[in-house]
């Protein structure tokens, strides 16, 4: 698989998301799409949105509620890509939102391989392919951006590092879409900054290759730790989204954390 065919695939895979073609995400023009449920958008994806902002770097796409059009509209064309998602403009998009309850939630940036760095990283210790059944009593707290216990039915592949029998770090895959696998890493913090994280997460994303699917990695900016580890292992940034929810489910996940 090449990089454009990696790259085009993550583009089909979002405009199925949100609603838009594949190549809008290619033109210098911004677009507003209403957003609608598809069977095929990512799982984790809670449709329809009501105010979602996608961009691959040319331009941006909002995929939205009929309500939040044409306020969306004016954000997007009155600031610049990188203001759009960033403070202060923030703060005017989400003064925008609140007559409808709604604030800004989820901020992330995906990384996608780059077939020509992406190589097998050495690890110092033990490593082994697991599967379903081998990681099925690993849905535990220190597992949890590797696994997700909420759907199990997803995690596909996993690898594992061990050191003395005891399983030390674990990256693994959820089958997310049809054609991509999105990877999260854990190791034990008396194992960090040992190589742990890049040797597992370079062996699981070639591996999701080998089965013919695209690896896709997702990580906070201020996560430095992440996509330190992300870039080291090959991947570079692709795209970028910003996702608004109701006011309730915001202060929820505030409360969670």
């Amino acid at each position: 698989m090449t990089n454009k065919e990696i790259y085009d695939i993550a583009r089909k895979q979002s405009a199925i998301d949100i609603g838009c073609s594949a190549e809008d995400f290619l033109k210098q023009e911004n677009k507003v799409v209403i957003s609608k449920k598809n069977p095929r958008a990512r799982k984790y994806l809670e449709l329809p949105f009501f105010c979602s902002l996608v961009s691959y770097g040319n331009n941006i796409v909002a995929a939205v509620d009929e309500r939040a059009a044409e306020l969306a509209g004016d954000y997007i064309n009155k600031y610049s890509i990188e203001q759009c998602f960033e403070t202060p403009c923030l703060h005017v998009l989400e003064k925008s939102l609140a007559p409808f309850g709604i604030k800004i939630c989820f901020m992330a940036e995906y990384f996608l391989p780059d077939v020509n760095v992406l190589r097998e990283l050495p690890c110092p210790y033990e490593v082994r392919m697991l599967k379903p059944k081998d990681f099925e009593g690993l849905y535990l707290p220190q597992w949890s951006n590797a696994l997700c216990e909420k759907r199990k039915q997803l995690d596909v592949l996993a690898a594992g590092a061990f050191y003395h029998g005891e399983l030390i770090g674990l990256a693994g895959c959820s089958a997310d879409c049809g054609e991509m696998y999105q990877i999260g890493i854990d190791v034990l913090p008396k194992y960090r900054r040992q190589g742990v994280a890049s040797a597992l997460t370079s062996k699981l994303a070639l591996e999701i290759l080998a089965l013919g699917k695209v690896p896709f990695y997702c990580a906070a900016w201020s996560n430095i730790k992440s996509v330190n580890n992300a870039i080291k292992c090959g991947f570079r940034p692709a795209w970028v989204e910003l996702t608004a929810k109701p006011e309730a489910f915001v202060w929820q996940m505030t409360l969670r954390e």
